[in-house]
C-alpha cells in the first residue's frame, strides 16, 4: 500500500460551486487532483494516472486500466464522479484505490 499526499484544498478551488468549467464532470478538478500522482514502488513498477478527454488511465509497472468520469451515472457530484473513475480503472489492473483526509492510498496489489 502507498499513500499519496493530494492537496484537497487546492483543488476543490475548481468544483463547479466555485468555477464552471464547461464539461460538467469537473475536469479541471481531477487535474489538479491526479497532478502529483506520478510514484515508483518499491519493486521497481511505475504508478501513473493520466486524464484524455473523459477517460483516466492508470499504469502500474506493465498494466493498464481505464476508466470513464460518468456524470449521468455518478453526478452531479465531482468527487464522486473522479473516484468511481478512478474505481474502475485501478480494479481493471488489480489494484485498489481508497480515499482518506489528504491522502489517496492505492494497493496496486501484487507484480504481475
Amino acid at each position: 500500500m502507498i499513500r499519496v499526499a493530494i492537496d484537497e484544498a487546492q483543488a476543490e478551488k475548481f468544483l463547479a460551486a466555485h468555477v464552471l468549467d464547461g464539461s460538467g464532470i469537473g475536469i479541471n478538478y481531477a487535474d489538479a487532483l491526479l497532478k502529483p500522482l506520478k510514484v515508483t514502488l518499491d519493486d521497481g513498477r511505475k504508478v501513473t494516472i493520466k486524464r484524455r478527454g473523459l477517460k483516466l488511465t492508470l499504469t502500474v509497472g506493465t498494466k493498464s486500466g481505464e476508466g470513464l468520469m460518468r456524470r449521468l451515472a455518478h453526478g452531479p457530484d465531482e468527487r464522486a464522479i473522479l473516484r468511481a473513475a478512478l474505481n474502475e480503472a485501478a480494479a481493471a489492473v488489480g489494484a485498489a484505490i481508497t480515499f482518506e483526509p489528504g491522502f489517496l492510498v492505492l494497493d496496486p496489489g501484487p507484480p504481475a
